[in-house]
């Protein structure tokens, strides 16, 4: 296969490990700058273009969008699936793990397990929304953070309502959840590729942390998951539309509840954990699935 990676650092541990079981398979990877493609959309001639020659000739296209660039990078990854390029990860179910929101409703709307989670427009229902949510502590969230990034946690329903309000004043939407104590201030990353689980390691937060991201001083330890976790995990890929992913979710006492649904997930962490070849798994999905047009969406949506 010749095969394309958006991204736009091509130094990331991620990236070169993808790299190395691509080339390690017989194949050919290029790592593409995202921000510097550009696209010709002419009327059924899609085409796609990088340091001013065209594109093509590609099998198989791995995005590995950063969250800050989401509206350009799924705008390039629609142009390669109209080519007739398969994705790793479709345009469209990219779009729905990206967004907080629309991805918290899907979800529920498939009766995955969840924090109690509120959202609201005007800051005079702050009362309203904080009670939907429960007691404090309570978390807020940034609907377009990552990393961590973007996340509060508001120890007295005082200081919620104070959040809360501060961030309505500038317009900004955010998300009030529920905040598992139970968890301990741990969460499990599940890496699923192709609707099954291959890996997945508990990650701790820093002391005096509440967020497990290994970007923030967390720590990461291979762990083994119940039945039901493994399940949770294939049904929120699957929610999603994603083939590969990381889905990051807390042990709560009535059962597993998803926090997110990574698109791109970090290989480092969970490779060093687990001793497994995830990216290797990745380009055995690509192997054995793209074929051209192959899309559901075919760019559409």
């Amino acid at each position: 296969m010749k095969i394309a990676m958006l991204a736009r650092n091509a130094k990331l541990y991620s990236h070169q490990r993808l790299k190395e079981a691509a080339e390690e398979r017989g194949h050919e990877l290029d790592i593409i700058d995202t921000l510097r493609c550009y696209m010709n959309i002419a009327s059924r001639r899609p085409e796609v273009y990088y340091n001013g020659g065209k594109l093509e000739g590609y099998d198989a296209v791995i995005p590995r969008i950063g969250a800050s660039v989401t509206f350009y990078g799924t705008a390039v990854l629609r142009q390669f699936e109209m080519m007739g390029v398969y994705p790793l990860n479709e345009s469209v179910a990219i779009g729905r793990s990206r967004d907080k929101l629309r991805s918290m409703q899907l979800m529920a709307r498939d009766g995955i397990g969840l924090p109690v989670t509120t959202f609201a427009h005007d800051a005079k229902q702050t009362e309203e929304v904080l009670k939907l949510a429960g007691e404090a502590p309570l978390v807020i969230k940034l609907l377009e953070g990552t990393q961590g990034l973007g996340v509060v946690l508001a120890d007295t329903n005082r200081s919620a309502k104070s959040v809360f309000e501060a961030f309505r004043a500038t317009n900004t939407n955010i998300l009030i959840q529920e905040f598992i104590k139970e968890a301990g201030g741990t969460d499990i990353r599940a890496i699923v590729v192709g609707g099954k689980v291959i890996a997945a390691m508990k990650r701790t937060g820093a002391e005096g942390e509440f967020r497990s991201n290994l970007h923030r001083g967390g720590s990461a330890q291979v762990v083994k998951l119940s039945s039901e976790e493994r399940a949770t995990a294939v049904r929120a890929a699957k929610s999603m539309g994603l083939n590969a992913c990381g889905v990051d979710m807390l042990r709560a006492n009535h059962g597993p509840v998803i926090m997110e649904v990574n698109s791109s997930p970090g290989l480092e962490g969970v490779e060093k954990a687990t001793g497994l070849d995830i990216a290797g798994k990745m380009i055995e999905f690509l192997e054995k699935n793209y074929k051209t047009g192959n899309t559901r969406t075919k760019g559409r949506g």
